[in-house]
Protein backbone atom coordinates (compact mmCIF):
# COMPACT_ATOMS: atom_id res chain seq x y z
CA UNK A 1 0.00 0.00 0.00
CA UNK A 2 0.99 3.53 -1.30
CA UNK A 3 1.27 6.22 1.03
CA UNK A 4 -1.49 8.02 -0.94
CA UNK A 5 -3.48 4.61 -0.19
CA UNK A 6 -3.06 5.27 3.28
CA UNK A 7 -5.96 7.27 5.46
CA UNK A 8 -5.20 10.46 7.24
CA UNK A 9 -6.73 8.19 10.23
CA UNK A 10 -4.35 5.67 9.97
CA UNK A 11 -2.07 7.91 12.28
CA UNK A 12 -4.44 6.83 14.85
CA UNK A 13 -2.70 3.36 14.66
CA UNK A 14 1.01 4.39 14.81
CA UNK A 15 1.93 3.86 18.37
CA UNK A 16 4.75 6.43 17.87
CA UNK A 17 2.08 9.13 17.60
CA UNK A 18 -0.64 7.76 19.99
CA UNK A 19 2.75 7.66 22.69
CA UNK A 20 2.88 11.42 22.34
CA UNK A 21 -0.88 12.07 22.54
CA UNK A 22 -1.52 10.16 25.87
CA UNK A 23 1.61 11.61 27.35
CA UNK A 24 0.43 15.00 26.90
CA UNK A 25 -3.31 14.17 27.23
CA UNK A 26 -2.08 12.82 30.77
CA UNK A 27 0.19 15.48 31.69
CA UNK A 28 -2.43 17.96 30.86
CA UNK A 29 -5.38 15.93 33.03
CA UNK A 30 -3.17 15.60 35.98
CA UNK A 31 -3.25 19.65 35.63
CA UNK A 32 -6.90 19.57 35.83
CA UNK A 33 -7.05 17.09 38.55
CA UNK A 34 -4.49 18.87 40.91
CA UNK A 35 -6.11 21.72 40.34
CA UNK A 36 -9.24 20.19 41.52
CA UNK A 37 -7.66 18.81 44.78
CA UNK A 38 -5.73 21.88 45.88
CA UNK A 39 -8.81 24.68 45.35
CA UNK A 40 -11.80 22.69 45.26
CA UNK A 41 -12.48 24.45 41.94
CA UNK A 42 -12.95 22.56 38.09
CA UNK A 43 -11.16 24.95 36.13
CA UNK A 44 -11.20 23.43 32.50
CA UNK A 45 -8.93 25.71 31.42
CA UNK A 46 -5.81 23.92 32.81
CA UNK A 47 -6.47 20.98 30.03
CA UNK A 48 -4.91 23.58 27.42
CA UNK A 49 -2.98 26.14 29.44
CA UNK A 50 0.90 26.37 29.51
CA UNK A 51 2.93 26.20 32.54
CA UNK A 52 2.65 24.06 35.66
CA UNK A 53 3.17 20.22 36.63
CA UNK A 54 4.06 17.97 34.67
CA UNK A 55 5.56 19.66 31.98
CA UNK A 56 3.06 18.36 28.85
CA UNK A 57 5.84 19.77 26.13
CA UNK A 58 8.22 17.76 27.81
CA UNK A 59 6.07 14.57 28.24
CA UNK A 60 5.10 14.45 24.71
CA UNK A 61 8.08 15.23 22.99
CA UNK A 62 10.05 12.19 25.23
CA UNK A 63 7.22 9.46 24.32
CA UNK A 64 7.39 10.51 20.71
CA UNK A 65 11.07 10.16 21.04
CA UNK A 66 11.24 7.07 22.83
CA UNK A 67 8.80 5.30 21.25
CA UNK A 68 10.39 5.90 17.73
CA UNK A 69 13.50 4.57 19.07
CA UNK A 70 11.84 1.53 20.47
CA UNK A 71 10.04 0.86 17.17
CA UNK A 72 13.08 1.85 14.58
CA UNK A 73 16.11 1.73 17.01
CA UNK A 74 17.84 4.07 19.10
CA UNK A 75 20.69 4.44 16.08
CA UNK A 76 17.86 5.50 13.41
CA UNK A 77 17.60 8.66 12.30
CA UNK A 78 13.90 9.49 13.37
CA UNK A 79 15.26 8.65 16.99
CA UNK A 80 18.46 11.21 16.54
CA UNK A 81 15.93 13.75 15.31
CA UNK A 82 13.40 13.17 17.81
CA UNK A 83 15.71 13.46 20.36
CA UNK A 84 17.48 16.46 19.28
CA UNK A 85 13.90 18.40 19.18
CA UNK A 86 13.21 17.15 22.42
CA UNK A 87 16.75 18.64 24.06
CA UNK A 88 15.42 21.82 22.27
CA UNK A 89 11.65 21.54 23.75
CA UNK A 90 13.13 20.63 27.37
CA UNK A 91 15.92 23.73 27.49
CA UNK A 92 12.65 26.02 26.31
CA UNK A 93 10.25 24.87 28.63
CA UNK A 94 12.81 25.08 31.63
CA UNK A 95 14.98 28.23 30.49
CA UNK A 96 13.42 30.41 27.90
CA UNK A 97 9.95 29.89 28.93
CA UNK A 98 10.78 30.48 32.53
CA UNK A 99 12.52 33.04 32.13
CA UNK A 100 9.75 35.02 30.56
CA UNK A 101 7.30 33.99 32.90
CA UNK A 102 9.16 35.72 35.44
CA UNK A 103 9.82 38.84 33.49
CA UNK A 104 6.23 39.01 33.22
CA UNK A 105 5.96 38.90 37.00
CA UNK A 106 8.01 41.85 37.30
CA UNK A 107 6.10 43.65 34.56
CA UNK A 108 2.99 43.03 35.97
CA UNK A 109 3.89 44.21 39.73
CA UNK A 110 5.28 47.51 38.07
CA UNK A 111 1.78 48.19 36.38
CA UNK A 112 0.41 48.00 39.67
CA UNK A 113 2.59 50.25 41.33
CA UNK A 114 2.02 53.31 38.35
CA UNK A 115 -1.63 52.29 37.35
CA UNK A 116 -2.72 55.33 38.75
CA UNK A 117 -5.84 56.25 37.04
CA UNK A 118 -4.44 55.05 33.32
CA UNK A 119 -5.61 52.18 31.24
CA UNK A 120 -3.36 49.95 31.51
CA UNK A 121 -3.22 46.49 29.70
CA UNK A 122 -4.68 43.46 31.09
CA UNK A 123 -2.14 41.36 33.59
CA UNK A 124 1.01 39.14 31.26
CA UNK A 125 0.67 35.43 31.80
CA UNK A 126 2.81 34.55 34.37
CA UNK A 127 2.70 30.83 34.27
CA UNK A 128 4.77 30.17 30.48
CA UNK A 129 7.54 28.08 31.65
CA UNK A 130 8.33 24.97 34.31
CA UNK A 131 10.78 24.47 37.03
CA UNK A 132 13.46 22.06 36.45
CA UNK A 133 11.52 19.22 38.55
CA UNK A 134 8.38 19.72 36.36
CA UNK A 135 10.48 19.21 33.20
CA UNK A 136 11.87 16.09 34.53
CA UNK A 137 8.39 14.51 35.74
CA UNK A 138 7.00 15.47 32.37
CA UNK A 139 10.13 13.56 30.63
CA UNK A 140 9.54 10.18 33.54
CA UNK A 141 5.58 10.46 32.63
CA UNK A 142 6.34 10.31 28.55
CA UNK A 143 8.75 7.45 28.77
CA UNK A 144 6.37 5.51 31.01
CA UNK A 145 3.88 6.03 28.80
CA UNK A 146 6.08 5.59 25.17
CA UNK A 147 6.87 1.97 27.08
CA UNK A 148 3.40 0.88 27.90
CA UNK A 149 2.10 1.96 24.50
CA UNK A 150 5.04 0.32 22.39
CA UNK A 151 4.18 -2.91 24.43
CA UNK A 152 0.49 -3.13 23.70
CA UNK A 153 0.59 -1.75 19.87
CA UNK A 154 3.67 -3.71 18.32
Amino acid sequence: MTAVQNSFWDIFRNPVFISGLISWFVAQSYKVVSTLVSSRKFDVTKFVASGGMPSSHTSSTIALAVAAGMREGFNSSIFAVAAGLTLVVMYDAAGVRRAAGKQAAVINEIIQLIKLHRHIEPKLKELLGHTPVEVLIGAILGIIIAVTVSTLMP
